[in-house]
């Protein structure tokens, strides 16, 4: 049998005294029983065998035999022993967690009062079970045309050189691309020489600034029809 409490995503640390009274009054409090009998329950338990406790998870692991008769479905005190066996190892592991190191804080109630209360927190260790993972492990990504063409050729990615460039100009780093890229700089500038290969041509007479920034939006857009291309070259 195993008696465990707080479901989270994250470890737990602290704990606090208030609330963990609070879980048990609310749920493991016996059906024919009041609560002024509850209370003057023995929180001494013996075990034939003794129980294995995590108490980085709030958790208690009980070995002992159970009897069938006490579990089956026609005994109409069956909720009852399950309930009285639960409390006997809660009852245990609280025993164990009041044995943790204890330390004491100052909440904050809100409001416009300014009233402030003291808490009791107990200190956990790690947790020593394993749980299952909350959510599937992630899908492999399925591999890009080209890199299916690298691996099949034996082709090693190549180092990057990183995303900043030194301009000599200004004598500081700028990005390579983007905004204030060094590939814009030539529209900053107030003359600019005809590229030879563009005499004799219809660029001839563009201005310089205006066939940059075309050049530029129509790698762009190369780039991008070719990333869709490998994407679906992917499904």
């Amino acid at each position: 049998m195993c008696v465990k409490w707080q479901e989270s995503a994250f470890p737990l640390t602290f704990i606090s005294l208030s609330e963990l009274h609070i879980q048990i009054a609310h749920t493991y409090l016996p059906l024919s029983m009041s609560a002024e009998d509850y209370k003057n329950l023995p929180v001494t338990v013996e075990k034939p065998i003794p129980v294995v406790y995590d108490l980085g998870n709030l958790a208690a692991f009980d070995s002992n035999i159970l009897d069938k008769n006490d579990l089956d479905s026609s005994n109409a005190k069956r909720e009852e022993k399950i309930k009285s066996l639960t409390r006997d190892n809660v009852q245990l592991l609280i025993n164990q967690l009041l044995s943790l190191p204890m330390k004491s804080t100052t909440e904050s109630a809100g409001g416009t009062s300014g009233q402030s209360s003291v808490m009791t927190l107990l200190q956990l260790p790690n947790a020593t079970t394993e749980l299952p993972r909350e959510k599937p492990l992630p899908k492999v990504k399925a591999m890009t045309k080209w890199q299916k063409f690298a691996a099949k050729k034996g082709i090693k990615p190549k180092e990057r050189a990183g995303k900043m460039v030194y301009d000599e100009a200004s004598g500081e780093w700028v990005p390579k691309w983007g905004y204030k890229g060094a590939n814009k700089k030539l529209d900053d500038q107030w003359l600019v020489e005809v590229d030879d290969k563009e005499k004799g041509t219809d660029n001839e007479l563009i201005d310089p600034i205006t066939l940059n920034t075309a050049e530029r939006k129509r790698m762009v857009k190369k780039n991008e029809k070719r990333h869709k291309r490998c994407l679906n070259n992917a499904l």
